[in-house]
C-alpha cells in the first residue's frame, strides 16, 4: 500500500491513485444511484490525523473553507453550515450538486486533487472513498472527542479502512414501520402495540386489508433495489444475522431467515394485501402512498415523518425479525476532510462543532432530524414528540452494510439484488440462491 509520511499516516501511494482507480470507479458509480501544505493535509503541523496543536475543536481564526454536499441533503447541509457561520471566525463556502452528478464531480475533482476541504457522500459509498485515499485520517480527533463512543457507529464504521477512521456523520435516515392508528382502530387493533415481530407485521397488514375498499394492509417499492436494502434488510439484521460477509465480497441473502422475509412479502403479493403499484415501483413514487392514510403498515424512511399530513394519526415502530428483534437501515450521509485540504484543522473546528450538543439538539433535532449521537436521543425538542425519540434511540440498533461494489450490486436498476427481490416477492422463490450467488459474482468483481 505504499509508505507512510509521518505521524498522520497519510498513505503516498493511496493519494497517486487519485487519479487512476478512484476516478475509474466513480465514474461507473454515477450511472447508478442509493460516497495542506503537504499530503498529511495540514497546514501547521496539527494534521488531520492527531489533535496537534488545535487540540480536539481544531482551529477557528478567519479561515474560508469549501464544503461540497449532494442535493439530497441539502436542507440539513444548509442548516448546519448558516448556523455554523453565524456563530464563528471561520466560513464555511458550501456547494451543493445534483444527487446524480456528484459521484463523477467527486471523482473529476480527486484526479486534478481539486477536491474541496470538506465533502460529504452518502453513506454506502463511503468505502470507495476511504480505500482510494480521498479523504485524510481522523482517528485520533474522532477518539479525542468525549461523547466518541455515542456517535452512529455505522457511519463510523462505513468509513473505517484498514483499522483508521475517515469520516463521521453528517445526516442520518432510519429505516423504520409507519403504521397508520386509525386503520388500526378500524380493524379492532390496540393502535398503542404495533408489530414487534414479522409474523405480527404480517397480521396486522391482513386485519387492515380486510376493511376493504381502497384500504390496503402494506405497500413496499418491488421495483426498486435501494427500498429492498433499506426495508428488507433490517428484518435479516434483527434476527442478529448478516446480510454480507465483513468485507463486503459475499452474499448471504439465501438465509433461512432471508427467505422468511421473503416468503412473507410474497405472501402479501399472492393474497393481494399489498396496495396497488407495487410491482412496478422504482422508488419515485414509493413514499408518497402511505401519506394518503389508505395503508395499514409499512417501512418508511424516517426522515419523511415531518412530511406526513397533520392530520394522519400514524405510529413509529422499528422494523421487527421474522420471531422479534429491532434493526434499521442506518443511511444519509458521512463527512470528512479531503486528503489535499490545506486547513484540516479549520475543517475539523467544522466538523467536531457539527457533532457537539448545540449543533446536534438546536439545529438538527430542532429541524425533526435524526441526531448523530445516541446520548442525545432525548432531547427538548424530541421529547415533544415519543415518535423522534424512538427513532433516535433506533441508531444504536442499526447497521450500514460495507460493500466497495454496493452501487453496480443492490441500486442498478439491471443488478442482481433487483432480480432477486422481484423472484422472492413476484415469482416462487426458487431462483433466490443462485440469484444470491449472482449477488456475490457481482461483490467480488
Amino acid at each position: 500500500m505504499g509508505s507512510t509520511t509521518g505521524p498522520r499516516g497519510i498513505r503516498r501511494g493511496r493519494l497517486r491513485r487519485l487519479a487512476t482507480g478512484a476516478v475509474a470507479f466513480l465514474a461507473a458509480a454515477s450511472l447508478v444511484t442509493a460516497c495542506g501544505s503537504g499530503d498529511d493535509g495540514s497546514d501547521d503541523g496539527g494534521g488531520s490525523g492527531g489533535g496537534g496543536a488545535a487540540g480536539v475543536t481544531g482551529k477557528d481564526d478567519g479561515a474560508t473553507l469549501t464544503m461540497w454536499t449532494r442535493a439530497a441533503t441539502r436542507p440539513q447541509s444548509e442548516a448546519l453550515v448558516k448556523a455554523y457561520n453565524a456563530g464563528h471566525k471561520n466560513r464555511i463556502d458550501l456547494t451543493v450538486i445534483p444527487t446524480d452528478d456528484y459521484q463523477a464531480k467527486v471523482g473529476a475533482a480527486a484526479g486534478s486533487k481539486d477536491l474541496p476541504d470538506l465533502f460529504a457522500s452518502d453513506v454506502v459509498f463511503v468505502p470507495n472513498y476511504t480505500s482510494s485515499g480521498l479523504f485524510a485520517d481522523l482517528t485520533d480527533r474522532i477518539d479525542a472527542l468525549p461523547f466518541a463512543d455515542s456517535l452512529a457507529q455505522s457511519h463510523i464504521k462505513a468509513g473505517t479502512y484498514e483499522d483508521r477512521k475517515y469520516v463521521v456523520p453528517h445526516t442520518l435516515d432510519l429505516s423504520v414501520l409507519f403504521y397508520n392508528k386509525d386503520l388500526y382502530r378500524q380493524a379492532k387493533l390496540d393502535p398503542e402495540k404495533p408489530p414487534t415481530t414479522l409474523a405480527e407485521w404480517d397480521r396486522q397488514a391482513r386485519a387492515v386489508d380486510a376493511l376493504g375498499g381502497d384500504v390496503n394492509g402494506t405497500f413496499f417499492g418491488g421495483n426498486c433495489g435501494g427500498c429492498g436494502v433499506f426495508t428488507w434488510w433490517p428484518s435479516i439484521w434483527a434476527a442478529g444475522e448478516d446480510v454480507l460477509n465483513k468485507d463486503g465480497t459475499e452474499a448471504t441473502l439465501d438465509s433461512a431467515t432471508a427467505k422468511k422475509v421473503y416468503d412473507t412479502y410474497r405472501g402479501w403479493v399472492d393474497d393481494d394485501i399489498v396496495a396497488p403499484g407495487a410491482r412496478d415501483e422504482t422508488g419515485a413514487t414509493w413514499t408518497g402512498v402511505f401519506p394518503k392514510g389508505k395503508v395499514g403498515v409499512m417501512p418508511m424512511p424516517s426522515t419523511t415523518l415531518g412530511l406526513m399530513p397533520k392530520d394522519l394519526d400514524l405510529g413509529v415502530a422499528p422494523i421487527p425479525g421474522p420471531d422479534g428483534g429491532r434493526s434499521t437501515f442506518v443511511g444519509g450521509d458521512a463527512i470528512g476532510i479531503s486528503a489535499t485540504s490545506k486547513s484540516a484543522d479549520q475543517a475539523w473546528n467544522f466538523l467536531s462543532w457539527s457533532l457537539g450538543d448545540q449543533a446536534q439538539v438546536d439545529v438538527v433535532a430542532a429541524h425533526k432530524d435524526v441526531v448523530a449521537r445516541t446520548d442525545l436521543a432525548s432531547n427538548k425538542y424530541s421529547k415533544a414528540d415519543p415518535r423522534l425519540v424512538a427513532i433516535n434511540q433506533l441508531v444504536a440498533d442499526g447497521r450500514t452494510p460495507y460493500a466497495l461494489k454496493f452501487g453496480q450490486t443492490f441500486n442498478d436498476p439491471n443488478g442482481p439484488w433487483l432480480s432477486l427481490m422481484r423472484d422472492a416477492a413476484f415469482g416462487d422463490g426458487s431462483d433466490v440462491d443462485k440469484d444470491n450467488d449472482a449477488v456475490s459474482a457481482s461483490l467480488a468483481d
